[in-house]
């Protein structure tokens, strides 16, 4: 009597559920499930109860098109950004080339006016240094120092702004800046040689202000 029930139990413990290494377990007759039941082969099985959690949810359908749509939306986004970018490029481009050009002109149109106002000032500096140079030595003193002084703080004035003499003795005839108002032959100097400055031409930056009278030989 005791080895039949002792053979029994052990019938029991062997029908017993054993987990198997893929997580399922085999489904025991009589004692309670935890889990999901699954039938294979006409055979029902149980994966254990956290197997659903483990599993990755399909995304529904209507989420995959909404992603989609905010995909293409932000694609259009991306190229409209792009678009702006390049027309703020080219307009920054124009307004500094623009600003380039006004600032040229402004600058041509006061040279210009300039130009004009120093040309009239010209015959005020030949009339200084015609009298500097025709004061009498027994004359000389405070009167014609300060005359001399009054001539030297505005040829500085006028070389702060631009205006220098060309100084052209002893350099070629050029006529882009000498007048040729008298010509002389000298076999000792080379031909074309401005020998003398019987006016003082000037120079405003690098524009011709005045051009020099000389005497030229040949």
């Amino acid at each position: 009597m005791l080895q039949a029930l002792q053979d029994e139990k052990e019938e029991n413990e062997a029908e017993k559920t054993d987990q198997n290494a893929d997580g399922v377990i085999n489904v025991v007759i009589g004692e309670p499930i935890d889990g999901t039941i699954v039938t294979v082969d006409d055979e029902q099985y149980v994966t254990p109860k956290d197997a659903d959690a483990k599993r990755p949810k399909p995304v529904p359908k209507k989420n995959r098109r909404g992603n989609k749509e905010l995909l293409a939306e932000l694609e259009r986004t991306r190229e409209l950004a792009d678009g702006n970018k390049e027309k703020y490029t080219r307009l920054m481009a124009e307004f500094d080339n623009a600003r380039a050009r006004s600032e040229k002109e402004n600058s041509k149109m006061f040279d210009y006016g300039a130009k004009d106002t120093l040309e009239k000032l010209l015959p005020i500096v030949d009339d200084f240094e015609r009298a500097l140079d025709n004061i009498p030595e027994a004359e000389k003193g405070a009167f014609s120092d300060g005359i001399e002084m009054i001539y030297k703080k505005l040829m500085d004035t006028l070389k702060g702004i631009g205006v220098e003499p060309m100084n052209a003795v002893d350099k070629q005839f050029d006529p882009n800046f000498h007048n040729a108002v008298i010509h002389v032959e000298d076999e000792n100097l080379p031909e074309n040689t401005v020998i003398e400055e019987m006016q003082k031409g000037y120079m405003y930056k690098d524009q011709v202000l005045r051009h020099s009278m000389v005497k030229v030989a040949n």
